[in-house]
């Protein structure tokens, strides 16, 4: 096997990260304070799992591309499992309550089950159960 990562940190630029973490917060996720100040936060998703919500002018200094406009351009679909069909209709519905838009509507495959939102930045976000045993889990 070749190589394995053990931490991801996501790195996601936010227009008021006081706004973002008021949103995420809403949706039940926590956050590392000594990673939190004026520019960032660390958003703890699992234990070896993070997103680092940066403020644009933050995220600014780390690239010299264009940050993209979510309103009109995809740059990436963040997805992870829940542990059941009404943990991904719970998340979705506080994510819509707390501001976010809908981007799809529930996909259901039998085995699989999804549903996507926006959050108040138009990042993408699904949230996706899986029954255990399905040949794609092997």
């Amino acid at each position: 096997m070749g190589f394995q990562a053990g931490q991801l940190f996501v790195n996601l630029p936010v227009n008021d990260l006081q706004a973002s973490i008021n949103f995420f917060t809403a949706l039940g996720f926590g956050f590392n304070p000594q990673f939190t100040d004026e520019n960032a936060t660390c958003m703890i998703l699992n234990d070896n799992t993070f997103v680092m919500l940066l403020t644009k002018e933050f995220f600014k200094t780390f690239v010299s591309k264009e940050i993209v406009d979510t309103s009109s351009h995809t740059e990436v679909i963040m997805a992870f499992s829940a542990s059941s069909r009404e943990e991904v209709n719970e998340l979705v519905d506080k994510a819509l309550a707390a501001g976010g838009k809908k981007y799809n509507d529930p996909i259901d495959h039998g085995f699989m089950y999804s549903w996507s939102f926006q959050d108040i930045d138009g990042h993408l976000w699904e949230s996706v159960y899986m029954e255990e045993g399905t040949p794609e889990q092997a």
